[in-house]
């Protein structure tokens, strides 16, 4: 027989956006941070891909993206906060990219230095076995450990 140590993680990472996935990792995330200790990095990316050149020009239009951005992250920090994490644990994170996977696995990560990844995917009704590309992305190239949360809520996206 052998002795089980459950694994505990000291440096956590999670993706969030205002998706249900992202929001269901965050929580998973946030209660591990609780349970193990852990620093808790929370991650959001600016995307630039989805401003358009008219958008790009009006400096006033990118500042206000970008603010609502961190007014969220804010969000998230309190609501970890409000669970029970220390705050001084807590790293808000909003970078900026096309590619919001490959900024996390090749900025972010290297930069906070995570020992786990967690992120969401959103099951697609009839196609269970398939993982979205962002997370599918950053579980082949985080170079960590990486946690996907699924759930199966739709989302808007209007």
């Amino acid at each position: 027989m052998f002795e089980i140590k459950p694994k505990t993680f000291h440096k956590i990472l999670v993706g969030v956006d205002d998706a249900p996935d992202a929001r269901a990792a965050f929580a998973y995330a946030v209660g591990k941070a609780k349970r193990d200790g852990s620093e808790l990095g929370i991650v959001s990316i600016h995307e630039t891909n989805t401003v358009n050149v008219f958008q790009a020009l009006d400096k006033d239009y990118v500042h206000t993206s970008r603010q609502d951005l961190e007014k969220r992250i804010d969000e998230y920090v309190q609501a970890a906060i409000d669970y029970g994490i220390d705050p001084k644990k807590i790293t808000a994170i909003v970078d900026e990219g096309d590619r919001p996977a490959e900024r996390i696995c090749n900025h972010v990560i290297p930069e906070f230095q995570p020992d786990l990844l967690i992120v969401g995917s959103i099951s697609k009704p009839g196609n269970r076995k398939v993982v979205g590309s962002q997370a599918s992305y950053m579980t082949k190239n985080a170079g960590t450990s990486v946690f996907v949360i699924r759930t199966e809520e739709i989302w808007d996206y209007q």
